[in-house]
């Protein structure tokens, strides 16, 4: 099986809600938040956007900022939630 820049992105994504605790852990074991882990993704993320500018056809660049917004909103919000 070949993996694509989307299924490679998307991949990316699935780790990075698992450690915000939005989606089940596949190994079965309780969510356990990590913001940490969270955030290191999501900078992978972000450095790989800028490593891959002019270089993406439009969906593909579209896909890196939208999961960009959504994850770093995701990051916000649980990290408001751990504060309070």
């Amino acid at each position: 099986m070949t993996i694509d820049f989307q299924t490679f992105v998307l991949s990316l994504v699935s780790s990075a809600m698992v450690h915000l605790g939005r989606v089940p852990d596949p190994t079965g074991s309780p969510p356990e938040i990590n913001l940490e882990m969270a955030r290191q993704t999501i900078d992978i993320l972000a450095m790989l956007r800028n490593k891959t500018h002019g270089n993406l056809d439009p969906v593909e660049s579209a896909l890196v900022d939208r999961v960009l917004h959504d994850l770093r909103l995701a990051w916000v919000e649980e990290s408001r939630r751990r504060a309070s």
